[in-house]
């Protein structure tokens, strides 16, 4: 019976090694002084680096890319708080300057990505190691950033005239009623009790009011 439990045993073992190198995410463990202790396939096939040339060696002597002093601030309270951290690739892009293999986003020069850093506690409940997972997240940064970018754009159009390619009367009225909402906030002359109905129908007889124009006779 009790080498059935531990051939039951050896194939789960098995099985959570064929998944934590399967599985579509990378998987870094590190130790607390920054050395690598496990590395899986993905890490593998995006950084060129295989799990033998990379065991045991510090993070940052494979990466001098990464800047130490950010990263060390995300995970040492990881180690003294046994607290997870987070990085976004909005604050930034990446953690691992990847390649963008992904040919439906290739207009992306890297990988964007998401990491998560969670602690590892020992048989005696001490956090001895952390890890790091990361998450390609290029698909949506690159439809994020390309709509912001279309935004942008349609903003610019909205205030431009299409003839001129000048700010248009709209984009005029906007300053105007910022600049009078910031000479109101300042307080540096006398409260004037104007509503913004009321600078807009100024604007409107102001632009209704033509130039006078010289005529030279012949």
């Amino acid at each position: 019976m009790h080498n059935s439990d531990t051939k039951i045993d050896i194939a789960e073992f098995h099985w959570l090694l064929e998944i934590l190198q399967n599985v579509d995410v990378g998987l870094v463990v590190l130790d607390s002084n920054y050395r690598i202790q496990l590395w899986n396939s993905f890490m593998e096939s995006h950084s060129g680096k295989s799990s033998t040339q990379v065991m045991d060696r510090e993070l940052f002597e494979l990466f001098p890319e990464i800047p130490e002093a950010w990263l060390r601030h995300k995970v040492d309270p990881v180690f003294l708080l046994n607290n997870r951290a987070f990085t976004i690739w909005e604050q930034r892009p990446y953690l691992f300057r990847f390649r963008n293999y992904r040919p439906i986003t290739g207009t992306a020069e890297f990988m964007y990505q998401n990491t998560t850093m969670i602690p590892l506690r020992s048989s005696h409940g001490k956090v001895t190691h952390a890890c790091l997972i990361v998450y390609d997240v290029t698909d949506i940064a690159v439809t994020k950033l390309a709509l912001t970018e279309a935004n942008d754009q349609l903003e610019q159009l909205s205030r431009t005239d299409a003839l001129t390619k000048l700010n248009n009367r709209g984009y005029w009225e906007t300053c105007l009623i910022q600049e009078f909402r910031r000479y109101q906030r300042g307080g540096g002359g006398p409260r004037w009790s104007c509503s913004t109905s009321t600078i807009l129908n100024t604007s409107t007889t102001l632009s209704a009011i033509k130039p006078a124009t010289k005529c030279c006779e012949p």
